[in-house]
């Protein structure tokens, strides 16, 4: 397949064969699906925010197609302006600081969550914390894999999700083995 090509019919699962594998080792995520994007479906929101860094990129792809503005939740130290800020553990196991522009957010203003990957589900957790501190309702979560991990699975309990994985291909994904 032509890796900047997008198929009109499209069979579940067509966009594994855009994403490039790890070269790296282990200190990156195991797979690089820049070239999608994620349409969510669903509940009527009001903002796309989408998690540093590749979440920028899926989030602002959703935002422009459903003609919603964009917010970027940051890992902390970006931003100028009066933040809010949630340490979290990432995947790696390392400690972290996620923030957000405390204007940004309004009390009751619908806010569809975007990253690229969710393994354990702690950088997702604290952006769910710095939207819900500030008022703001979580209507979604999006990415391309949610993998069924115990943060993965209390995400699919407690909130609206979506990913691009088929059913058949899951245990795949959540070993990290697409051979």
């Amino acid at each position: 397949m032509d890796l900047c090509h997008i198929p009109t019919a499209r069979e579940k699962g067509w966009y594994l064969a855009l994403m490039a594998p790890n070269v790296k080792g282990p200190n990156y995520a195991w797979l690089d699906p820049s070239r999608l994007y994620c349409h969510p479906q669903g509940d009527p929101i009001d903002m796309v925010a989408g998690i540093d860094a590749m979440g920028f990129i899926l989030g602002a792809a959703a935002a422009a197609r459903l003609q919603k503005g964009f917010l970027a939740i940051r890992k902390a130290g970006h931003l100028c302006v009066q933040t809010q800020a949630q340490p979290y553990t990432d995947y790696s196991g390392r400690e972290k600081v996620m923030e957000v522009r405390t204007d940004a957010i309004s009390p009751g203003l619908r806010i569809l969550l975007v990253d690229q990957w969710v393994e354990t589900g702690g950088t997702m957790r604290a952006a769910i914390q710095l939207v819900e501190q500030l008022g703001g309702v979580v209507a979604g979560v999006a990415a391309i894999c949610i993998e069924d991990s115990e943060g993965g699975r209390w995400l699919q309990e407690h909130y609206k999700c979506a990913h691009c994985v088929p059913p058949h291909l899951q245990p795949r994904f959540d070993q990290h083995q697409l051979g």
